[in-house]
């Protein structure tokens, strides 16, 4: 049976590695050399590493204990009696992926090894949406996970690596932000758990409102109705505290609209992104992409997250097709362009679903890379992966 495993990391010192694992949700768990997941981040006293930024790995020894710890404790495997599909992110290098393997053949010796491009394996994550009519490995994918958002066009499973966007708004940069705010009202939190009681806050009453005006006079005009009350523990007297959630809950998510709010360097919405992206792809390809937007990773989860993207997105692309009309004297009637986001169930752990799903077929033991192959021609082998005919 293959073995899927999609990474999401955070280590702590002494050390802690969090991992929000799909097929089995790691909550956390402590041995004598590991912190893990969710009661990594309860550790407070523990200084935090990331052996993954942006999606990319940079601490191969910690990376190497990680999957040490997943695989023997969490999957309870013997590597050698499985073949594994290792996602990686978009415009990972060619490095990595040796890098990869050298850890995967030598020091667990898996008997085959396939590295998957995470935008590829949600768009077939996505078919399981009801919005879905016809698979194809023909859209544009959304990833926005803790660390990083990427908006990354696929065209027959193929990723058009010169148009991919990244943007530097994420789960962690709404945590912050969020934190921000708390801090700003003075509200009485603790301060070596802000940050806990922020990410606590994201994740139980943040949303994406349609009218930030409007939204701002809900709360003015009747607080009593759209303000709720955050309670937790202080973790050294043990007393209980409370406070008030009042605009955080829409002005956290509001950061992928507005990234202004957050970080002066950087003022494009998502929306715009995203038709960058496809207008920066062939022509013959952009409708498709523009009809497939997917979504995929816990950051993409804001209740109406999906309906404003494609509100705003649709207006956007309809002003230039309105402004190409009037720019011909009304001699062009431009076709219009039906824009749709889709959103599903595994939305959240998509990448991990798509891969299981490609696992699971006959042709997975197919394209993936055998020990054999690595020891007759190294590492490089993995630079490139064939993409699954089954699933175009």
């Amino acid at each position: 049976m293959p073995l899927t495993i999609h990474f999401s990391i955070a280590i702590k010192e002494s050390a802690k590695v969090g991992d929000q694992a799909q097929r089995r949700v790691m909550k956390g768990v402590d041995d004598l050399d590991f912190f893990i997941g969710d009661e990594a981040i309860e550790k407070p006293t523990y200084a935090t590493k990331w052996p993954i930024r942006h999606g990319i790995v940079e601490d191969w020894d910690l990376m190497e204990r990680f999957m040490e710890q997943v695989i023997f404790k969490y999957l309870r495997a013997e590597p050698e009696d499985h073949y594994f599909l290792l996602t990686e992110p978009p415009l990972n290098t060619p490095e990595n992926r040796e890098y990869t393997a050298e850890i995967m053949f030598e020091s667990f010796n898996v008997p085959g090894l396939y590295i998957a491009v995470q935008a590829v394996l949600a768009l077939a994550a996505s078919w399981t949406s009801r919005q879905v009519g016809e698979r194809t490995l023909t859209g544009t994918v959304i990833d926005s996970g803790d660390g990083v958002t990427h908006v990354i066009p696929v065209a027959e499973g193929y990723v058009i690596g010169s148009c991919i966007k990244h943007i530097p708004i994420a789960g962690r940069d709404i945590t912050y932000f969020i934190q921000q705010l708390l801090r700003d009202r003075e509200v009485g939190i603790p301060p070596e758990q802000s940050l806990e009681t922020a990410k606590a806050v994201k994740e139980r009453y943040s949303y994406v409102c349609p009218d930030l005006v409007k939204e701002f006079n809900k709360y003015d005009t009747d607080g009593s109705k759209w303000i709720k009350q955050y309670t937790g523990i202080n973790a050294i007297s043990k007393k209980e505290f409370s406070i008030d959630v009042g605009y955080e809950r829409f002005l956290g998510p509001e950061i992928f609209f507005h990234p202004e709010f957050a970080n002066p360097d950087f003022t494009q919405p998502i929306s715009e992104v995203v038709d960058e992206v496809i207008q920066n792809c062939p022509i013959d390809v952009r409708r498709p992409l523009y009809k497939n937007i997917v979504l995929s990773g816990g950051s993409t989860m804001f209740r109406d997250f999906g309906r404003r993207l494609q509100r705003d997105l649709k207006r956007t692309v309809d002003a230039r097709l309105k402004l190409s009309e009037e720019l011909s004297g009304g001699r062009l009637k431009p076709k219009p362009i039906d824009v749709q986001v889709i959103t599903h169930h595994m939305q959240r752990y998509a990448v991990w679903f798509g891969g299981s799903m490609l696992a699971s077929t006959p042709e997975f033991y197919q394209v993936c890379h055998t020990k054999k192959d690595y020891e007759e021609i190294g590492p490089s082998i993995c630079r490139h992966n064939p993409v699954f005919g089954v699933m175009s």
